[in-house]
């Protein structure tokens, strides 16, 4: 059993070696046409960096060819199945610009668009690319209206408006769980505004309307009734919105809190 691993061992270095020396091979041949059908032949076998570098060298040959177009077009494709985003993104662009009448016209600027959303890094991380994902995908549904790719594009920008609700969500929580109850408040408003569709929007009404009443109630004493009375006023939108909310006792609860803080105010 050890004699077979090692020889398993030994003849995979065997045919990487064998691997390596035909691409050099390849390289080096002075036959471009030879050259052309190998690059091909790595792509079809998912070699796609062996594919990419032999097609990098055959741009001076077939540039203003009708073999050209081809080339370009799987030369992106190698960057975008490495995970080059960023350069397969340039590449899809740039094929876009010089063939903006191919067939594949349609299926590239998808591929473009998608670049972006395959970029998008983890939650907590910078958006950039989430955000950029929504514009190019809207710009590829308004460009291309009757495509079979539409559903798809639909898709990719309701799953990066959910990562970018989710992440200010979780930028709200943190205000409140570090006690910065006003900067909570205005987070959860600007969740509801920037996502009016969103399932959490009672939930996110019900944190919004607890972090004021924390704040009203740590204020100083001048600016208690005022702070307490934005409570209620949050509480009413709160039960205006949401009339059925199961929530609806909960928020009433900080309500009815902010009304006895303003009688002990006035009583005073």
């Amino acid at each position: 059993m050890k004699f077979f691993k090692v020889s398993l061992t030994g003849l995979f270095f065997i045919f990487l070696l064998s691997s390596c020396n035909n691409y050099s091979k390849v390289l080096k041949s002075p036959d471009n046409a030879y050259k052309l059908s190998m690059a091909d032949k790595f792509y079809k076998e998912k070699d796609y960096h062996a594919a990419q570098q032999i097609y990098e060298q055959l741009y001076p040959v077939y540039k203003g060819t009708d073999k050209f177009e081809e080339i370009y077009y799987r030369d992106g494709y190698c960057f975008y199945y490495m995970r080059e985003y960023k350069d397969a993104e340039n590449f899809f662009k740039g094929f876009l610009d010089v063939f903006p009448n191919s067939p594949k016209a349609e299926e590239v600027s998808f591929m473009h668009a998608l670049c972006f959303y395959d970029a998008s890094p983890k939650l907590e991380l910078d958006q950039t690319n989430t955000v950029k994902s929504i514009g190019m995908m809207q710009t590829f549904i308004n460009a291309h209206p009757g495509s079979d790719r539409i559903d798809s594009a639909n898709s990719i920008i309701d799953l990066c408006r959910t990562k970018l609700e989710l992440k200010q969500a979780q930028a709200a929580d943190l205000y409140y769980k570090i006690s910065q109850y006003r900067a909570a408040a205005l987070s959860y408003a600007d969740l509801m505004n920037d996502f009016p569709g969103s399932a959490n929007g009672e939930e996110y009404k019900l944190k919004e309307v607890r972090s004021y009443y924390k704040f009203a109630k740590l204020s100083i004493a001048d600016k208690q009734e005022e702070r307490y009375e934005k409570v209620m006023t949050e509480y009413r939108d709160f039960a205006d919105r949401y009339p059925d909310s199961k929530l609806l006792k909960e928020a009433e609860k900080y309500n009815d809190l902010s009304q006895s803080g303003i009688n002990a105010i006035n009583k005073n």
